[in-house]
């Protein structure tokens, strides 16, 4: 599963790296986030819109920050955050979007079981304790809650003023909800104009549900970043999806971003690769320039 992945490769990268426990600790949510923070502004970003909602769904009321440039209607992107859930770092990349001219949903994905945030500030991955109440929250995810999600979500998306409705939506998601972006746009193909996951895990398997089995149902242009600690473990799953999106005639950008650990993208994430993370945000601005007309 992808994040148990995010342990693994956070050990591996604290050995290879010469950090005490306590220094990589360091490093955790909250703790390094705000130096993260500071080379994330830009001067050309719109003033921006944002706020705590709540959003019904038929399996109870979803929080979320759902947050937008202050005037005009722009392109809607619904964010699916990774096993941390809706917190901190997710709602300033969300706010960097909304900058760049989107109107911008971060969900959390938990709320059938807990209002965000669902980890402490600090949470450690590898912490037994907050390892097993994020892998319980996560295993109480499906393909089937995913799905009713996202039938909730874009619509509630489409009723607001600050949406463009004649243009497409996007979608992404990290880690475990790489396969969440598939699962969107192939409920919603007349209206995912594209989609993105940034280390996505378990995108393609053997299993008959698999993400990338939905591919022909998709109508979005796609960019797939990968890890390079994941391609080494699963180096067939990059040809898989390549063809899947040609055999579908679907544009799709799928790379393996070198010297990247899985969870590599997150600003707050304890292997947070701020170059290469850099380029695959400015892969997917272009990504989204081109396809939410």
């Amino acid at each position: 599963m992808c994040d148990l992945l995010t342990l693994e490769d956070t050990i591996e990268y604290q050995l290879r790296s010469g950090l005490s426990r306590r220094e990589f600790g360091a490093l955790t949510l909250g703790a390094g986030l705000t130096s993260m923070l500071a080379p994330m502004a830009r001067g050309d970003e719109l003033a921006v819109t944002e706020s705590d909602v709540d959003i019904r769904t038929p399996d109870g009321t979803a929080d979320a920050y759902f947050v937008h440039p202050s005037k005009g209607a722009h392109p809607a992107v619904l964010v699916w955050p990774d096993i941390f859930g809706l917190r901190p770092a997710f709602r300033q990349m969300g706010k960097r979007l909304a900058g760049a001219g989107y109107a911008v949903l971060v969900v959390n994905p938990y709320y059938r079981r807990q209002h965000a945030p669902v980890a402490p500030e600090h949470a450690d991955f590898d912490d037994p304790a907050t390892r097993t109440a994020l892998m319980d929250l996560r295993n109480s995810l499906t393909p089937a809650t995913t799905q009713t999600d996202a039938l909730a979500f874009v619509p509630w998306l489409e009723g607001q003023p600050a949406v463009d409705r004649r243009k497409r939506m996007g979608t992404t998601g990290y880690c475990m909800t790489g396969p969440f972006t598939l699962r969107t746009a192939a409920a919603l193909p007349e209206r995912i104009g594209a989609g993105a996951s940034f280390h996505g895990g378990g995108l393609v398997t053997d299993q008959p549900d698999s993400p990338h089995l939905l591919i022909p149902k998709m109508k979005a242009r796609y960019l797939i970043a990968i890890a390079e600690s994941d391609d080494k473990r699963e180096p067939a799953a990059k040809d898989v999806l390549r063809e899947a999106f040609a055999n579908a005639k679907l544009p799709a950008e799928i790379e393996v971003y070198a010297g990247t650990i899985h969870g590599w993208c997150p600003i707050d994430a304890k292997v947070y690769n701020h170059d290469q993370a850099e380029r695959a945000w400015s892969r997917m601005l272009v990504l989204f320039k081109s396809a939410l007309v």
